[in-house]
């Protein structure tokens, strides 16, 4: 967003829709060419010289200078002021003079109302995000408390303004802590989670600030497409208009993609945007029921590698030639898609998938008769998700439970089409380095990182490599009851999966160690069990991203013994999330330190790095000394591998909605 610039210029907006989002331009070769450039070359030199400049310094520094005036007037006072920013705010935009005293009102308000002021850099966050940039903040440095600053800004304007989150409770929870702020302000807020009826949406979406989750908005926004299907235009609805029939705001529960603040947006912006989002209807599964319980049976009795070739890492099964002439010989007494080769092939490979490539308690758990998808990104279940092409409904039948009906296709959409149509965007997230060449690339998001408020005083312990998980279990258990019964300080087990969650509690539980378990499991308990790790003697086993976005408060007498400890039991495929789990610890100047033990029969190893994990699995066991960089070096090329290959799905997706974009454009259909 330009400093000079009037906050949304009708230049940017989409033309012929019922509300207002960005125009999506056409994009040739030498545009993704200069695009990249920028992304890999130039953003980065322009990252450097902005912080060289002082620029955050100078606006801090010119709210501070407002402080005075706005601590003499009282609360009438203050409100009359804030309503007299709009006119101000739509005509000359968000100059950083202007920007500097809304954010001073802000922070006074928010002294008044949340009994908060904010700190001098999330008043550079803030103005950050006002920019419209991707601002990477330290885990504990108050984003939240943060975004209110360029929320209230563009509300005050006039504009909408979305709040995104990850999840309903962190929606819910910061709705309602800084409602009174906004209220203050003369702001409605409103807040859009799971279950809510339409009705309650619309009027949701109507208000100042909505809080909202990625995955509510984007569902919102491909039905609000669906029931506009054909009748979209403005033409459209003027002559419905003259019908007497209903208006498009009558059809739809959003008013327009204005302004979006981003949480958590490195997991919002790549970790899920691996799958598109797809609207389904529900179809009928009694037909196809017995059918896949045929396709299970015979994947099952098909032998590896002389029936089919399995890639985990790629996360593909194949058919050899084998394997298709015992499938040939097995679909000629039957019918319907057996009769098909690619429809039988399609279905064989969908089962054999369902078998070897998804596992119970790491790709999904069963919780009260039914298989709900597991987020490898955060830990948490997703109860509205289903694997689609039949497959949700083979894991289902291989698990013995009732299956659901089969879902057909309404509309499909992925997130990097999604939030490019914002007319402005930002995020905000503690881990965004790794991943800010892509976010800019793919979003138009340069990133603005925020120093640390108070130095940091993480205790880095290095990492342990055991030869096998057995003795790795052992050894965190060690660790932890070394710490938490002897020296009285809080211990946070990070994993990876339900699955090895499972396997350290059960070791723990073996030594009579008490401790609160954290996985897709628990999801309702997830952020009361998390705010409770800091306290002392405790040991939580959780999760990795379990209970993101929830403070960890150290209980009485912890600083003083050293702080909260961190034990990362498994690398996961992304180092941002590595980083995410040890900033749980050490926050906002307080002690912590952090560990990683990990084992050579880990996943990521053997799937990502699986030659060179071998070959020190083998001196291991021989006796041999390995030298401590060559685990690095595992680490190093496992993670790169799983890093290179979750970028390519994403970039396939990018080309996907491209080559979308332009048969739309040639049919006149939207998605």
């Amino acid at each position: 967003m330009s400093s000079r610039a009037l906050p949304f210029q009708q230049a940017l907006l989409a033309g012929g829709r019922p509300y207002a989002e960005r125009a999506e331009d056409r994009e040739f070769w030498l545009d993704r060419l200069a695009q990249a450039i920028n992304a890999a070359a130039i953003a980065p030199v322009r990252r450097a010289l902005h912080g060289l400049a002082g620029g955050g310094e100078r606006f801090v520094a010119a709210v501070d200078g407002w402080a005075p005036a706005m601590k003499k007037l009282d609360d009438d006072a203050l409100r009359a002021r804030a309503a007299a920013l709009r006119p101000r705010l739509r005509r000359a935009g968000f100059t950083p003079a202007l920007a500097a005293e809304t954010f001073a009102l802000v922070r006074e308000a928010a002294e008044r109302t949340v009994g908060q002021r904010h700190f001098a850099t999330q008043l550079r966050g803030g103005y950050e995000l006002l920019r419209g940039r991707l601002v990477e903040m330290a885990t504990g440095e108050g984003k939240t408390f943060c975004a209110t600053l360029p929320a209230c800004a563009v509300a005050l304007s006039g504009y909408p303004v979305h709040v995104i989150t990850v999840n309903d409770y962190l929606a819910s929870r910061d709705a309602g802590k800084m409602k009174p702020l906004y209220e203050f302000l003369g702001l409605g807020v409103g807040l859009v989670v799971q279950g809510m009826k339409r009705s309650e949406r619309r009027e949701a979406y109507a208000q100042s600030v909505t809080y909202v989750t990625n995955k509510e908005l984007a569902f919102d926004y491909l039905r609000d497409r669906v029931a506009l299907q054909g009748k979209g235009t403005r033409l459209h609805q003027s002559v419905r208009r003259l019908a007497g029939h209903a208006a498009a705001d009558e059809d739809t529960v959003l008013r327009g993609l204005y302004y979006a603040i981003v949480d958590e947006a490195d997991s919002v912006f790549v970790d899920e945007a691996r799958t598109p989002l797809i609207l389904s209807a529900t179809g009928d599964a009694s037909a196809e029921v017995e059918m896949g319980r045929e396709a299970l049976a015979f994947a099952g009795a098909l032998v590896e590698p002389g029936d089919f070739v399995l890639d985990v890492f790629e996360h593909s099964v194949a058919l050899t030639d084998e394997g298709r002439d015992k499938l040939d010989a097995f679909a000629e007494q039957r019918d319907g898609p057996w009769t098909s080769v690619r429809g039988r092939e399609e279905l064989v490979r969908q089962a054999l998938s369902a078998l070897y490539l998804f596992r119970r308690d790491q790709k999904y758990v069963v919780v009260d008769g039914k298989v709900q998808i597991v987020d490898e990104s955060t830990g948490r279940v997703m109860p509205d998700r289903s694997w689609e092409r039949g497959l949700h409904q083979l894991i289902e039948l291989k698990e013995g439970v009732e299956p659901t009906a089969r879902r057909d296709t309404l509309a499909r959409l992925t997130y990097q089409r999604l939030f490019r149509r914002y007319v402005h965007l930002s995020g905000m997230t503690g881990t965004a380095a790794e991943v800010a060449r892509e976010i800019q690339l793919v979003y138009g998001l340069a990133t603005a990182r925020v120093p640390l408020r108070k130095p940091s005083q993480r205790a880095d312990r290095g990492f342990t490599c055991c030869a096998t998980l057995r003795e790795k279990w052992e050894r965190v258990a060690d660790s932890a009851e070394q710490l938490a019964c002897r020296q009285g300080r809080p211990v946070l087990i990070g994993t990876r999966s339900v699955e090895a969650s499972e396997q350290v509690s059960a070791v723990l539980r073996a030594r009579g160690l008490p401790h609160a378990l954290l996985n897709a499991k628990q999801d309702k308990d997830e952020a009361d069990v998390v705010a409770q790790a800091g306290h002392a003697g405790r040991i939580t086993v959780a999760t990795n991203m379990a209970g993101r976005g929830t403070d960890i408060e150290l209980g009485p007498g912890v600083p003083e013994c050293g702080g909260l400890h961190v034990i990362l039991t498994e690398y996961h495929d992304s180092r941002r999330v590595d980083r995410q789990l040890v900033g749980r610890c050490a926050r906002q100047g307080d002690p912590g330190s952090c560990e990683a033990i990990v084992s050579l029969e880990d996943e990521i190893f053997e799937v990502c790095a699986p030659a060179l994990a071998g070959a020190l699995h083998r001196s291991a066991a021989a006796g041999m000394p390995v030298p401590e960089r060559m685990y690095a070096a595992l680490r190093k090329v496992a993670q790169q591998a799983a890093e290179r290959q979750q970028y390519a799905i994403r970039m396939n997706n990018l080309k996907q909605d491209r080559r979308l974009q332009r048969t739309l454009a040639f049919t006149g259909r939207s998605e």
